[in-house]
């Protein structure tokens, strides 16, 4: 069971001095997030940071990155959701034991509402 966010990501890398200079000094490079398993700690990364197959609050996400890669990080694209299909399955199985905490009626709504159209099958 494997599945993993792809971001494309901006990132400026700080010259320590004004002697120093880059050209460019911003880079873009693409940033992948292992998912967590559904059902445990961390698995509503999607519905707590995408809407509608994109970043919910970009701020956030590249605060968050530049954390985590010790870069400032200028913007965060969500790309795709990458999954096999034995943790899609699990997904959707999970997603509907509490459809109330995603305010739909149906699984595909909760799908569509968070990734839109960017669930990659593996």
């Amino acid at each position: 069971m494997d599945a993993r966010y792809v971001f494309a990501v901006e990132f400026r890398i700080p010259t320590p001095s004004a002697e120093l200079r880059l050209d460019p000094a911003t880079f873009e490079t693409k940033l992948y997030r292992a998912a967590n398993p559904p059902g445990e700690d961390g698995w509503l990364f999607f519905r707590d940071n995408l809407w509608r197959g994109a970043v919910g609050d970009e701020e956030h996400m590249c605060k968050i990155a530049s954390e985590k890669l010790g870069v400032d990080v200028e913007s965060v694209e969500y790309r795709a959701f990458e999954t096999d299909d034995a943790y899609l399955d699990e997904l959707k199985t999970e997603i509907a034991r509490d459809l109330d905490q995603f305010n739909a009626d149906s699984v595909s709504e909760v799908l569509s509402k968070y990734f839109k159209g960017s669930l990659e099958v593996r």
